[in-house]
């Protein structure tokens, strides 16, 4: 197996550049330095680190362009989405910034005979395994509420953005953090498993596949390590009888087609009540049919290429196998014959159980869309899913949208009569097989870390 990786332009297919990996002596180094690092950084005051936090963001914000420019030309997000992304993680830092010693403070508690200090204190080194889709955000994710709770954090990024990843490293030692309080490790997946028995690793972190998530948690469960897990997903997003059909098709086209539709919490499955199914069909139709495919760095892109040549194939072998199974195709699904990973906006129906456009997760600009006999069997449908970390809901009645929403829809978040990506105050999260744990919101600077509890009695 080779040692080396090299990052491809999905646009114009040719290799930005090769990367020599780390081997496991190399990462582990790494993890033993950034633990020597925790031990001092865990005694630092939540104004030290905030003053960090802060600097990085500002450094985010100077260099936006550049980051932006490198995301599209790594894996292909349009320049624009780029540019909301760096926008997005600068205001993840100033939130930990400026929210971190409220929701990591020392509480005070009464106690029979005395008092109690419930205090939360680091845990150690965080190892995070993370994708490609958001290059920076999936990264400051985790790092930025963990490293305001006092740990320190390893990184292994996707083998297609390790230029981002090293980015990423070197903004940290520009906001002033210690050497390794942020370390990127150059490794393999192979090497990641192997590395989270290493006794410096406190915890993992992961955004991925429900399968290699299940591996993860399997492998930190043998040294009873803590995990988060955010996993795939098949979103769906509800047009109940009462909806506003312009506003959901709107909607369900931005929320589909976001990222290139390459977005763990995207639109994935449009399920529509019968009586409103053949307009939305045909409205979905007409917005994928006037999207322009093209050079993500171009202003007048609409969807740039998928991330690797792999992940384009692969989805269209979901499409040609449901095709086979009986769906219909009603826009879309050939691999244009262009250079780069493109795949254009593709709507499927006539879909049933079995099919993977059905079941599984499409990641890539592929929607399915499913009839619905009436409002209670489309949310019968939305909760069949095994996952169960976003979804939407279009109805005028918004009441009852939050009724079905709190009490019905079995998933982590979701929309009503619209559609968003993460938000700093909002935990972030899902169940089933889309994963446990929260980020963001507060949420996630409590996931790792001790809650001890200090009891002081009267003498």
């Amino acid at each position: 197996m080779s040692n080396t990786v090299n990052t491809i332009n999905p646009a114009t297919e040719q290799v930005i550049q090769s990367y020599t990996l780390l081997s496991q002596q190399q990462a582990e180094q790494i993890i033993e330095k950034s633990h020597q690092t925790y031990l001092d950084w865990r005694l630092t005051s939540f104004t030290e680190r905030a003053k960090h936090l802060n600097k990085l963001a500002a450094l985010f914000e100077q260099q936006k362009e550049a980051i932006a420019k490198l995301m599209s030309e790594e894996m292909g997000k349009l320049y624009s989405q780029g540019l909301q992304e760096v926008a997005l993680c600068a205001a993840i830092c100033r939130y930990s910034a400026e929210h971190g010693a409220d929701i990591l403070g020392d509480e005070e508690r009464e106690m029979d005979g005395g008092r109690a200090i419930v205090s939360y204190q680091p845990t150690g080194v965080l190892l995070g395994i993370q994708p490609w889709n958001f290059p920076l955000y999936q990264v400051i994710r985790y790092s930025a509420a963990n490293i305001m709770a006092g740990n320190t954090t390893v990184l292994k990024h996707a083998g297609n953005v390790f230029g981002m990843a090293e980015k990423i490293e070197t903004l940290f030692i520009q906001a002033g953090f210690p050497e390794y309080c942020f370390s990127n490790l150059l490794i393999d997946g192979k090497t990641a498993s192997a590395l989270i028995a290493h006794k410096a690793i406190s915890g993992v972190t992961f955004t991925g596949s429900d399968a290699t998530g299940k591996k993860v948690a399997e492998q930190a469960g043998k040294y009873v390590k803590k995990t988060v897990l955010e996993l795939g997903s098949n979103d769906a997003y509800l047009v109940l009888d009462d909806a506003d059909l312009e506003l959901a098709i709107k909607t369900c086209v931005q929320g589909r087609m976001v990222n290139n539709g390459e977005t763990c919490v995207s639109a994935k499955r449009f399920i529509v009540v019968e009586s409103l199914y053949d307009e939305f069909k045909a409205g979905i139709k007409q917005h994928f049919e006037a999207m322009k495919m093209g050079d993500p760095l171009a202003d007048d892109t609409d969807l740039g290429p998928m991330a690797r040549e792999d992940l384009r194939d692969g989805i269209h072998q979901q499409v040609t196998q449901s095709v086979k199974a009986g769906a219909n195709i009603v826009t879309g699904g050939e691999i244009p014959k262009q250079t780069g990973f493109y795949y254009p906006p593709t709507l499927l129906d006539n879909l049933a159980p079995g099919m993977p456009a059905y079941d599984d997760e499409l990641f890539g600009p592929v929607a399915s869309l499913i009839k619905a006999k009436d409002n209670d069997d489309a949310m019968n449908i939305a909760n069949a899913s095994r996952y169960g970390l976003g979804g939407g809901i279009f109805s005028k009645n918004e009441n009852k949208a939050i009724e079905l929403a709190k009490k019905h829809f079995n998933t982590g978040m979701v929309n009503i009569n619209g559609y968003g990506l993460a938000t700093p105050n909002l935990p972030f999260g899902g169940v089933k097989d889309s994963g446990y744990g929260r980020e963001h919101g507060g949420f996630g600077m409590r996931e790792f870390v001790n809650v001890k509890c200090i009891m002081i009695h009267n003498s």
